[in-house]
């Protein structure tokens, strides 16, 4: 067979140890610093703190979107032919760690003078130059960076359970701790910036752990060919990928539900509940640790149920969770009720939709003899 061309270094088939799977979960604690700003409390901050246009805020980020879908295409394709002594992914971690916690404050550096068409622009640069170009060659080469890590099938499901319970750790500091803590600070802009500074300070150290900690073992010989295949090729195996499709609806709906409850929980606690400190923090840290919680005992449940089939149960869960929601939605004990049963939906999602990508990686290289982490990843990141 073609396929027993192939070689791949024993290495590859080395298990990852625990501070090490702790290590790579770091990573994504930090990229979720940025993620969650971006997310919900960036527009909360425009609007109700600087006073911006809530359309014209809108308006921005809806043409950003369309600007990101092909800077992941683009870093995807760039990853396959820039090469480096680090690793394919892990070297963008180390190059992008700084300028993400840079670009990350200077979202809240909006001059407070600024109106019109200065107020736009500097909006428009500053969130495309973060999420569009930073975020982009930091998040998609460390989600690369799995199944290059092992290609062992359960170590690698338990690396991806390791980053999704670990995951939310970022947005829970981000968004349960930033409002109460800028608030005791005044409120004001300079209290903004002054967090975010901090956030960015810890997540270059995060990052520099994933980094330092970390270590890419699979080493294929036939991606050396795959690399030098023109674009076309690799995009039309790309394409006849059934399972690429799956995933990245999959990938879609999660970053959908996340995306709608991050930008709406503020304001929803602020304008119905007359409280954005302290109500909007509970719910979400209730949220999330359940959501963290869930992830772990998702594990035997993997073994036992099969990936497909706990994401499909707990699609129906979160959705029940949010029609709970909607019984009253005046009542805050049945938005804490609605939280904890989403949360419990949407934790099989969560623990299996990375490795779920990994095992698409691996079905592309045995349908169509090419090897296309990048692209894959790539294209599954069109559906955030």
């Amino acid at each position: 067979m073609k396929q027993a061309t192939r070689t791949i270094s024993d290495r590859g088939n080395v298990k990852t140890s625990l501070f090490e799977k702790i290590s790579y979960g770091m990573g994504d604690v930090a990229c979720n610093v940025v993620f969650a700003l971006t997310s919900g409390l960036v527009t909360y901050f425009y609007t109700n703190v600087m006073s911006v246009s809530a359309g014209l805020v809108g308006m921005i980020m809806l043409l950003s979107r369309f600007f990101d879908g092909f800077s992941d295409l683009a870093i995807g394709v760039i990853m396959d032919k820039v090469h480096s002594k680090h690793g394919r992914g892990r070297a963008w971690v180390l190059w992008m760690t700084i300028p993400y916690g840079v670009t990350a404050v200077a979202l809240f550096c909006l001059p407070p003078q600024a109106t019109g068409i200065a107020q736009a622009l500097y909006i428009f640069v500053t969130y495309n130059l973060c999420t569009t170009v930073v975020y982009t060659a930091l998040n998609l080469p460390y989600a690369t960076m799995a199944p290059l890590m092992t290609r062992d099938e359960n170590d690698l499901a338990k690396i991806n359970l390791f980053r999704m319970s670990m995951s939310p750790i970022g947005n829970l500091i981000v968004s349960a701790v930033t409002l109460p803590l800028i608030n005791r600070m005044g409120g004001d802009q300079a209290a903004w910036i002054k967090v975010m500074s901090v956030w960015a300070v810890l997540a270059l150290a995060l990052l520099l752990l994933c980094f330092f900690r970390c270590e890419e073992k699979v080493q294929i010989e036939a991606r050396k060919k795959d690399e030098k295949l023109p674009i076309p090729t690799m995009l039309k195996a790309l394409f006849a990928n059934q399972y690429f499709w799956a995933v990245m609806l999959l990938w879609t709906v999660q970053s959908v539900s996340f995306t709608i409850t991050g930008t709406i929980l503020p304001y929803y606690c602020k304008y119905i509940f007359n409280n954005d400190t302290w109500m909007y923090s509970a719910l979400f840290l209730t949220e999330t640790l359940v959501l963290v919680v869930g992830i772990f005992i998702c594990s035997p449940l993997i073994k036992k149920f099969g990936k497909r089939n706990i994401a499909f149960v707990g699609g129906f869960v979160a959705l029940g969770g949010q029609i709970l929601f909607f019984l009253n939605p005046y009542s805050f004990g049945f938005m804490v009720m609605s939280c904890v049963t989403r949360a419990i939906g949407l934790a099989p999602l969560n623990a299996v939709v990375f490795s779920m990508v990994g095992d698409v990686v691996e079905f592309g290289q045995w349908k169509n003899h090419i090897r296309q982490e990048s692209l894959i990843f790539a294209g599954g990141s069109i559906g955030t």
